[in-house]
């Protein structure tokens, strides 16, 4: 992985929280009958869709290491979601997740590097898909979001649905805040 670091790409990218940023929070989602989008999601992504810009999901999922559910339930829920986007005109282009957690089951009871707030999953996908880090972005309700973001060297923005307004009461005034995924949108598609 460490050569990923080093990797640069010339597309660019717009790194995407799940939950609390494109779905409403709800501890250990995996179930497509409790998936509920933030207000603006759909509309958020399609506008980035239309800017240029790679919509990447980055999402921890310990919910696997713990035993809550199977890969196989994050696997066909991005599916299901990916299916209403596509009725919208919307889509994500790549959806990364990271099982793991120490606490959890074996075998995903390891640390790893793909675990936000660790940069992985964002390295992962700039090898994959030529991106240049520096100019993408991390939109996420989480202090874990920004930090990965941030240690990729991409733009972060945090936003006040889910976790975001605890989030943001921690970090005071050090970084873009939205009150939604659409506002970030348009903050991004506007620079």
């Amino acid at each position: 992985m460490s050569n990923s670091k080093l990797f640069r790409g010339t597309k660019k990218a717009v790194f995407l929280d799940r939950d609390g940023t494109i779905n409403i929070e709800k501890e250990y989602l995996f179930r497509p009958e409790d998936f509920e989008f933030t207000p603006g999601a759909v509309e958020a992504i399609r506008l980035l869709n239309e800017a240029g810009y790679l919509v990447i999901v980055v999402t921890n999922q310990s919910g696997v290491a713990r035993g809550f559910y199977g890969e196989e339930d994050v696997v066909n829920l991005h599916h299901y979601v990916d299916t209403l986007l596509r009725a919208e005109g919307a889509r994500v282009d790549a959806w990364y997740y990271c099982p793991h957690h120490t606490a959890g089951r074996a075998p995903y009871n390891r640390g790893c590097d793909c675990r936000k707030p660790l940069p992985g999953m964002l390295w992962m996908a700039a090898q994959k898909y030529a991106i240049d880090l520096s100019s993408s972005w991390i939109v996420g309700d989480k202090m874990a979001d920004i930090e990965a973001g941030l240690s990729a060297g991409c733009k972060p923005i945090l936003v006040l649905t889910g976790y975001g307004v605890e989030t943001s009461e921690e970090l005071g005034d050090d970084l873009p805040c939205c009150s939604d995924l659409l506002a970030a949108a348009k903050l991004i598609t506007a620079v």
